[in-house]
């Protein structure tokens, strides 16, 4: 049975946006939270826990975690165990120049025997602990064709699965997936694969299985907050009417508000959002733009309901829309 995982999306897939999205557009067997970035010490910042807050008993959601000391992925994986979390992620693929300058995420991979010896000591502790550890990795920092080394090392450990985002680190989000190292790697890797990288149709689903058809775990990230009914689409179902995205905005906005977040920074949450879910109306790019600049509570309010009147039928909407073309000319 193929299994979709929603992937984690800074500055979007709060507890909040998890749980609406889950009612609303269920099908996600796992939501990954956005990283929390310990310090050497293991402490990391309150939001942090405040966020993942009553998900503690939901094995759905899956923390992800952002360090390159053992001890300090180690201090923080036995605090959400504490808290009821069974299975911990690791990220080694975020590209962000900011987090690859530290040597994490994407980093980790310039310093392969250092990641060796990271993930010797988190294996160790994790199997005293009774913990599950999954990586989400990208497949190299210059050139996917670095995978197989990586992966040699991926393979001397217990990993509850291995998440490849099928390009290098200087790919960003720019370049083409490489599916044929994904395949290959598919075949070699010991623990269970899933693929990440441009899934924002079916069509794009399907390459992947063309040339990995034993591969069964796809991870969202872009297209499914681009398209919050993505999933359901992907499991046959129908696809998003506009109603639906309008009641789906409207519960987050108001939780936002409710939640005691001011007006302009929940504005600016719900902006983020847009810069991706304005891939639903390629024909309305003026709109979208007047969403983005928007002024105010109101002013965004205006500019989201002008948009949603006028383009109740877009060829998002009605399932005819690729995904990947549209998602290169918004430049997400």
């Amino acid at each position: 049975m193929t299994e979709y995982l929603f992937a984690p999306m800074e500055g979007i897939t709060y507890s909040l946006y998890r749980s609406l999205h889950r009612r609303m557009f269920p099908g996600a067997a796992e939501y990954y939270t956005p990283f929390i970035a310990p310090d050497t010490r293991g402490s990391f910042k309150p939001k942090y826990l405040k966020d993942l807050t009553g998900d503690s008993e939901d094995g759905c959601i899956i923390p992800q975690l952002l360090a390159n000391s053992a001890e300090a992925f180690n201090i923080t994986a036995d605090k959400l165990h504490m808290l009821g979390f069974r299975t911990i992620n690791l990220n080694v693929g975020c590209p962000s120049g900011t987090v690859f300058s530290k040597h994490k995420g994407a980093g980790m991979l310039t310093d392969l025997d250092h990641l060796n010896a990271f993930l010797d000591q988190v294996f160790s502790h994790a199997q005293q602990q009774g913990l599950c550890i999954s990586i989400k990795t990208r497949m190299g920092v210059q050139s996917p064709e670095e995978f197989p080394e990586i992966l040699e090392i991926y393979n001397r450990y217990p990993l509850s699965k291995l998440i490849i985002h099928a390009r290098s680190r200087n790919g960003y989000y720019k370049s083409l997936p490489d599916l044929e190292g994904f395949a290959a790697a598919a075949e070699r890797s010991a623990a269970p694969v899933c693929y990440n990288g441009n899934l924002f149709s079916a069509a794009d689903r399907d390459k992947v299985r063309s040339r990995a058809p034993a591969v069964e775990c796809f991870m969202p990230g872009r297209g499914v907050v681009a398209n919050p009914a993505l999933i359901r689409v992907l499991q046959g179902g129908p696809p998003l009417r506009t109603d639906e995205l309008k009641e789906f905005h409207d519960r987050l906005l108001e939780g936002w508000l409710s939640s005691g977040l001011q007006p302009n920074f929940a504005v600016e949450r719900m902006k983020t959002l847009w810069t991706y879910m304005q891939v639903l109306f390629p024909g309305e790019r003026k709109k979208s733009k007047a969403i983005l600049k928007a002024k105010g509570l109101e002013g965004y309010r205006y500019a989201v309901a002008e948009l949603l009147q006028s383009a109740e039928e877009t060829e998002f909407l009605t399932g005819t829309y690729s995904g990947s073309e549209a998602a290169e000319k918004m430049g997400i």
